[in-house]
């Protein structure tokens, strides 16, 4: 393997692989990310829950491939001063060659490394990026960070007609957000392991495409885009039906300012003890909205 390209592409490319691999010390083949130079230049990363691919741009002089520990990569990379980086495999390791520096990583056997099921499915929906990340970051607060029940522990996604709906729940809280896709399939719903969907709005925030392409199967849930492929082992049960328990009609409304509600609550939180308890009260005829909280 020989090729060229440069930092700020390569970095970026292994800044985001880094964070899927895996720590399992029997398999260190997981803490590495696999460099693939065919018809173009491919960094994969797995830890056998998650995979991720990126395409990175680069001038490919020899097909190949190497597998390098994730860590020592990301950190060589890092502190190369030079833009322009030439890398190519020497006696099974990975020589990086800069301006006036050459660093060879040891390499361990690429054929070790887990194949990712990354082909796209036929059924799919589009959305736009900004919208996805925006629903996973809206309800993953309400979920569980215990996974004794799985599927308190995920985010539920619901896909029909390209109306997306993400929802989350610990038993305590209960967190909703419906954006829209682009299309008309309809292939039901998912759950999305928390920690999976964290590394996902990660992956999502540095990704620089408007649109995402998203499909399931198999317990598999996978995102395309131009250059970046993804896919995560989705739970395997039912969440919830929240909807049941979301009241149709209230008894009291009230309109109040964000800030002064949040600033409410950052108050009430001091005195409100291990149990996070703040009691709510609401004076319609003298147009009052109070909180209180008490730690003893």
């Amino acid at each position: 393997m020989r090729l060229t390209t440069t930092k700020e592409k390569i970095l970026q490319a292994v800044t985001v692989a880094e964070r899927i691999t895996g720590k399992k010390e029997s398999l260190p083949i997981l803490s590495c990310i696999l460099f693939d130079a065919s018809e173009h230049l491919a960094a994969r990363a797995t830890n056998l829950e998650a995979g991720i691919e990126i395409i990175i741009p680069a001038d490919i002089e020899e097909r190949g491939a190497v597998a390098v520990p994730a860590g020592i990569l990301s950190q060589t990379l890092r502190a190369l001063q030079s833009e322009k980086l030439t890398l190519k495999t020497d006696g099974g390791n990975l020589l990086i060659e800069s301006r006036g520096t050459k660093t060879l990583i040891k390499a361990i056997p690429h054929e070790e490394f887990p194949k990712l099921s990354l082909t796209r499915e036929k059924k799919s929906v589009v959305v736009a990026r900004e919208l996805f990340l925006g629903g996973l970051q809206a309800v993953s607060y309400a979920a569980s960070l215990s996974m004794i029940r799985p599927e308190l522990g995920s985010i539920y996604v619901s896909v029909k007609s390209a109306d997306i709906v993400f929802a989350a729940t610990d038993s305590f809280r209960l967190a909703e957000k419906k954006v829209k896709g682009i299309g008309s399939e309809d292939y039901g719903e998912i759950l999305i392991p928390l920690k999976h969907a964290v590394e996902l709005s990660h992956i999502l925030e540095h990704i620089p495409e408007e649109t995402i392409e998203l499909s399931a199967a198999e317990s598999e849930l996978k995102i395309s885009t131009g250059a970046v492929r993804y896919v995560s082992r989705v739970i395997d049960g039912s969440f919830p039906n929240y909807q049941e328990i979301i009241p149709r009609t209230f008894v009291i409304e009230a309109t109040l300012l964000k800030n002064d509600f949040a600033e409410a609550l950052r108050k009430a939180r001091v005195f409100s003890g291990s149990d996070m308890h703040v009691g709510l009260h609401l004076y319609p005829a003298r147009k009052i909205f109070s909180m209180t909280a008490q730690s003893a």
